[in-house]
């Protein structure tokens, strides 16, 4: 059985107002870099004395920086994985979002999650289908694994070890900075905890 944390990135300036996506130059806030020095120190306190383990980031920046600590903190080196990236958002990427909430298709994109797709981006079912290969390549016995990724991709995450459909994504929490907890073997796996919070 492998323990595996999914960790979202820590909080940045445009949390809650803008649809960030994959946009360039997102970085966290002195509030994100905080929390991340928090989750590192709660992480290494967990994980001491097991050994080696991998951490895996997205390649935004806010991942990377969130990832930063936790390799000092338990002595790992961060590889960055592109299957843990932001749901592509396509034409919304960067909007606000008193902006979207007039747009018909982001109520579908809300209310749809399982078929709904953004303008020019991708499903969350094939966001799921990304960290989904993340996870089967460590569903075996082994060290433990911090994937630092994004919101709604570890909602997916979730979901699917849960046996949940995508349009439950709104019924599961994930705060900046968070940590999700995972048992996996091959064939199968379970979650451990949601959301955990570690105050700075």
């Amino acid at each position: 059985m492998r323990q595996v944390f999914l960790v979202r990135h820590g909080s940045h300036d445009r949390l809650g107002r803008i649809l960030c996506g994959r946009m360039p130059g997102v970085s966290l806030s002195e509030t994100g870099r905080a929390e991340a020095r928090a989750l590192a120190r709660a992480l290494a306190r967990r994980l001491a004395g097991r050994g080696d383990g991998t951490l895996l980031a997205s390649p935004r920046d806010r991942t990377a920086e969130t990832a930063a600590p936790i390799a000092a903190a338990l002595g790992l080196t961060v590889e960055t994985e592109p299957d843990l990236d932001e749901i592509e958002t396509g034409a919304w990427t960067g909007r606000g979002f008193d902006e979207l909430a007039a747009d018909p298709l982001w109520a579908a994109w809300n209310t749809e999650r399982a078929t709904a797709r953004s303008p020019g981006g991708e499903s969350m079912a094939e966001a799921q289908a990304r960290i989904g290969r993340v996870l089967d390549r460590f569903a075996a016995d082994g060290a433990p694994v911090i994937l630092v990724s994004h919101g709604d991709v570890i909602r997916a995450a979730l979901l699917g070890i849960l046996g949940l459909g995508l349009d439950a994504y709104d019924r599961i929490v994930v705060d900046p900075a968070s940590c999700s907890e995972l048992a996996l073997w091959p064939g199968g796996g379970r979650v451990v905890s949601i959301n955990e919070r570690t105050v700075p």
